[in-house]
């Protein structure tokens, strides 16, 4: 008398459980490198040789043509708006310090007018720049 057996293995495999996990991974890193710069400014720095890896509390960036200097890339504000906003910045930092980020067709007038608000409030400042290129 001959048994047979009523289970067989089944060979196939669903790969359906693994596209979907693949698209989700997809949008996952879709979204999360949108959301790495959202609001950078398009600057074209003046190139140096020299270069502080110093660690600034606060950056304020100016752009050319433009009324508005931006505080950490996001908020505009107008320079006589600088001093009270940088203030509650730099309230409660030990070493308080300012990166000067100035497109290379800004006026030097208006990177003055930053440096004397730093000054007149005994911050530091740092005038950032591009490296320079190698010959």
């Amino acid at each position: 008398m001959a048994i047979k057996r009523g289970l067989k293995v089944d060979a196939s495999f669903s790969l359906s459980s693994m596209s979907d996990l693949v698209f989700l991974l997809l949008i996952f890193f879709m979204i999360t490198s949108t959301m790495v710069s959202p609001n950078a400014l398009k600057l074209l720095l003046p190139q140096s040789s020299n270069q502080i890896q110093s660690k600034p509390a606060v950056s304020v960036s100016i752009q050319p043509g433009s009324p508005y200097l931006f505080v950490d890339g996001k908020s505009p504000v107008t320079i006589d708006e600088l001093p009270a906003r940088l203030s509650l910045l730099l309230a409660d930092r030990e070493d308080p310090t300012i990166s000067i980020h100035a497109d290379k067709s800004v006026t030097i007038d208006e990177v003055v007018q930053v440096m004397n608000v730093a000054k007149d409030n005994r911050w530091k400042v740092i005038l950032a720049t591009a490296p320079e290129a190698k010959k």
